[in-house]
């Protein structure tokens, strides 16, 4: 314990250290008079008594230092004066101290915004009880990707599992009429089951949730709503319980408010209402084949693996495809972490960026280098005279790294303010289906990680020159004169820059990748014209639900043909099902001839399109051979249908789709084939030649089994000012009925803009982050070179005096930064042909060896790094020889 003792001894004298000081000077002071008395007694010459005195007692200065080291804190007071000095050295350079913390702050900002979004989506555990225990449940078919549950196997699993502590549904984008609370609009909900929300730890905002059995068709009408809409529609007031909204022209009753932190999968935030899945209406809900995008989401029993759980699931499907071979032979059961989900491709994506980001603090950290190598080579004579007087090696070495993890710590203090305010505008702004995004912002975590690239900034663009300037001979430098150097002191500056040019360029590499992967989407031919082209959402009033199918088909022809009244539209055309790179619907079909396959999962799959007889003209979709439908093809007519070329080619190969019959299951009619259209690309303009489902299928919306025809429906809309034409369209809506709504509005453009929403954002960060190098390398390579025409100043004056002329000055000094230019660039190509197959996954339409981007992004760094360069040249050009010779 007398470490403890000492440390408590040492901490009792830091308040008293100017006294202790103080009394020792004058203990010492009283000795040495009293020894000099004593030879004065003697005999002793004053100034040899003195002198004597001196010698028996000692170095006073050593002695004061050594007793001060038993009492004080060596380290500590050393880094105070380290401190102090550093601040005074800043505080007297402000150009360089404001250059460095500015490149720093960058560096580090950048840094930190993206960690902090790292932070909030993947390293956060997910904001539920017990997350590892969450999993997603989906349908699993043959050479097909995983789908949507079935109501009634959705109910089968939930009954027959050993694993799951809870098994709950949700089946989102469904819309409702609103009305009784002022204009009728249409809001978003969700079909959710009882236990939904308990299962997530949701605790409701007001009271309560779903009861068990709530849920189950022929249940009361009750509803959830969000606190957002709660504040919206009924101001927050808590007597909203028991009050009733009436949806479809249906009324239920409020139980419970959802609090507004509650966003499953980053996709339930625009959604307001939350209904019990008995109350959808839909005839098919209960048909087992039918999927109607329903999915299921589970709690693993505490101690249960997912492979525990997938073997569970296993034997239920096995079970309910012995017991049901027609809807469920060949179907699975996919059981996925729903934190596997949740973050998808994110994940990678991310790392990337974060890798991307790195090079900007690396090119940050070696321009500041670069900066304190010029400034420790104009303070060697300072430091020559530092080391003469006693300084070691490792005293000049501290005292620099102290100034350089100032720098770092001034510019990480700016780098965090940037990169709150940054992150959060960047979310907003840029485009981006971001999952957790409400999670992103500066915690401990960032702060922690802020601090510890701030210091790790600090020594490694520190060190190189401090250690270069401590081990300097002080004897060479003292005769030089403090005028600079030779050449080979500018080798490492040089190596510097070449370093910067060569991560720039990596960077560079990989932007210009990203965007000629954006050009080459949307040159993509999505298999329409999206241009002129607009889509929205359409309810008929609540009063028209229980209408008969032949009333419901006469007021749709009505708002058909007012929508096409409406100035500026030139065509209308409503729809159904799948809409192209938005939702999608299914047929399943076998050809007429062929025995009929013995389930449904040995049967024919294609994307369903119900539209008008004007759809094709108005997509701009081509007729490859046939006819498309026309006003004559009716709920009376005949039952048709057109098909795209790649069914056409997959089922018909080598024939004439045209006449062709196909026997469609879900409404056991037999459709004849009219007409073969070219391929829409539903899936993405870059992935659908990847999917297993591309065949597509066209049927006439007004032959849509009554059963099936509803109140609402798509509308695709033709027009010159498509974003402009809504208004007219909502004008004549009201005119018909206040309870008729319009909502959802939607140009092509923009539904092709919102698919490549990823591929915008990435492509957006990685030009900020190569724009953010090329700025910090040109600066760089214009410091360095300015610094070494300065060292120089006295060689051109000498030049200049021979006769040189400015030409040649100039090409000397430009000289200088093209060879640290193009040794950078070689680096940089060699490593971008490495690095870029990171994100060769991120490109379409491009190879990572692209030769037009290299070639494009080589010349515009060697430009900037070669205008940069001028600058300085320009300025030695100008040198007076007669102040040049006198120049030190």
């Amino acid at each position: 314990m007398n470490w403890l003792r000492e440390l408590g001894r040492r901490i009792r004298m830091l308040p008293h250290r100017r006294q202790f000081d103080a009394d020792l000077e004058e203990e010492m002071r009283l000795h040495l008079e009293m020894r000099q008395q004593e030879h004065l007694q003697s005999g002793m010459e004053a100034g040899d008594a003195r002198a004597a005195a001196r010698r028996r007692f000692g170095n006073v200065t050593v002695l004061k230092e050594i007793s001060h080291m038993a009492w004080g804190w060596e380290r500590l007071e050393h880094l105070a004066q380290d401190v102090r000095y550093s601040l005074r050295m800043l505080h007297q350079n402000p150009g360089f101290t404001a250059t460095a913390v500015i490149v720093l702050a960058i560096g580090i900002g950048a840094n930190t915004a993206l960690f902090s979004v790292i932070n909030g989506v993947l390293l956060r555990p997910l904001p539920y009880p017990h997350p590892e225990q969450l999993v997603i449940l989906r349908e699993s078919k043959p050479n097909f990707a995983t789908g949507s549950v079935s109501y009634p196997n959705f109910l089968d699993w939930q009954k027959d599992n050993r694993t799951f502590a809870s098994v709950a549904m949700m089946r989102g984008n469904q819309s409702f009429t609103l009305t009784g609370l002022g204009e009728a609009e249409q809001v978003d909900g969700i079909f959710v089951s009882s236990g939904f929300f308990e299962q997530l730890g949701v605790i409701p905002a007001l009271g309560r949730m779903l009861a068990p059995g709530e849920d189950r068709i022929g249940g009361a009408p009750t509803i959830l709503i969000t606190a957002g809409f709660w504040k919206r529609k009924f101001g927050s007031a808590t007597d909203v319980l028991g009050k009733s909204l009436t949806l479809d022209g249906r009324d239920y009753t409020i139980i419970g408010v959802i609090p507004a932190t509650f966003d499953l999968l980053g996709s339930l935030r625009s959604r307001e209402v939350y209904v019990p899945i008995g109350q959808w209406s839909n005839p098919l809900l209960m048909n087992r084949a039918a999927g109607l995008g329903i999915g299921a989401i589970g709690r693993l029993k505490p101690g249960v693996s997912i492979e525990q759980a997938r073997a569970d699931m296993e034997r239920v499907t096995r079970n309910l495809a012995a017991a049901y071979p027609d809807a469920d032979k060949g179907i699975g059961a996919a059981v996925i972490p729903l934190r596997k989900w949740e973050l998808g491709y994110v994940q990678s994506f991310l790392l990337v960026l974060f890798g991307a980001v790195g090079f900007v603090l690396l090119i940050a950290c070696v321009n500041v280098a670069s900066l304190l190598l010029a400034r420790s080579s104009r303070r060697a004579h300072e430091f020559a005279i530092r080391a003469a007087l006693g300084a070691g090696q490792g005293r000049i070495v501290r005292q620099l790294l102290t100034e350089s993890t100032l720098i770092a710590a001034i510019g990480g203090s700016l780098g965090v303010l940037l990169s709150a305010v940054g992150t959060q505008t960047a979310l907003r702004m840029l485009p981006t289906t971001l999952p957790r995004a409400a999670e992103v912002g500066v915690d401990g975590h960032v702060l922690f990680f802020a601090a510890a690239i701030s210091l790790g900034a600090g020594i490694f663009f520190g060190l190189a020159p401090a250690l270069r300037t401590a081990r300097r001979d002080p004897q060479e430098t003292l005769k030089e004169g403090g005028r600079g150097g030779s050449g080979t002191r500018h080798r490492a500056q040089g190596a510097l820059v070449a370093a910067e040019m060569a991560l720039a360029l990596v960077l560079l590499i990989g932007a210009g990748l990203m965007i000629r992967t954006l050009a080459a989407l949307w040159n993509v031919n999505p298999g329409f014209e999206a241009n002129k082209v607009m889509t929205f959402g359409f309810s008929l009033p609540p009063s028209m639900t229980n209408a008969s199918p032949e009333a419901i088909r006469a007021a749709l022809r009505e708002v058909h043909d007012k929508f096409q009244s409406a100035p500026g539209v030139q065509g209308v055309a409503f729809s159904w099902g799948a809409v192209p790179l938005q939702g999608d619907d299914e047929w399943l079909f076998w050809i007429d001839g062929q025995p009929k396959p013995a389930s449904e999962n040995d049967m024919n799959w294609a994307i369903d399109y119900v539209v008008d007889y004007d759809y094709l003209q108005i997509m701009g979709i081509p007729l490859k051979s046939g006819r498309f439908f026309t006003a004559r093809d009716d709920e009376h007519a005949a039952r048709v249908a057109v098909v795209d070329e790649v069914l056409a080619d997959k089922f018909f190969p080598g024939q004439n789709a045209v006449g062709k019959r196909l026997h469609l299951n879900s409404t056991g009619e037999i459709v004849e084939v009219v007409g073969v259209v070219g391929h829409v690309k539903q899936w993405g303009l870059d992935t659908d030649d990847k999917e297993a489902l591309r065949a597509q299928m066209y049927t006439p919306f007004m032959q849509l089994p009554d059963k099936a025809i509803g109140t609402g429906a798509g509308v695709v809309v033709r027009s010159d000012r498509p974003a402009m034409v809504f208004e007219s369209i909502r004008q004549a809506n009201n005119q018909m009925s206040s309870e008729q709504v319009v909502f959802g509005a939607q140009t092509m453009r923009e539904v092709i803009a919102s698919s490549l929403a990823e591929r915008r954002f990435s492509t957006i960060l990685f030009g900020i982050f190569a724009g953010l190098a090329l700025v910090l390398s040109s600066v760089g390579i214009y410091g360095v070179v300015s610094y070494i025409a300065g060292q120089r100043t006295q060689e051109i004056g000498i030049r200049v005096a021979l006769g040189a002329q400015r030409a040649d000055v100039l090409r000397v000094v430009l000289g200088e930064g093209a060879k640290m230019t193009a040794v950078g660039m070689v680096i940089g190509l060699l490593a971008a042909f490495g690095l870029t197959r990171l994100i060769a996954k991120l490109l379409f339409g491009v190879s990572t060896t692209d030769p037009l981007t290299l070639v494009a992004v080589s010349s515009l760094l060697a430009l900037v790094a070669l205008a940069a360069c001028y600058i300085p040249a320009r300025r030695a050009t100008r040198v007076d020889p007669i102040v040049a010779l006198r120049y030190e």
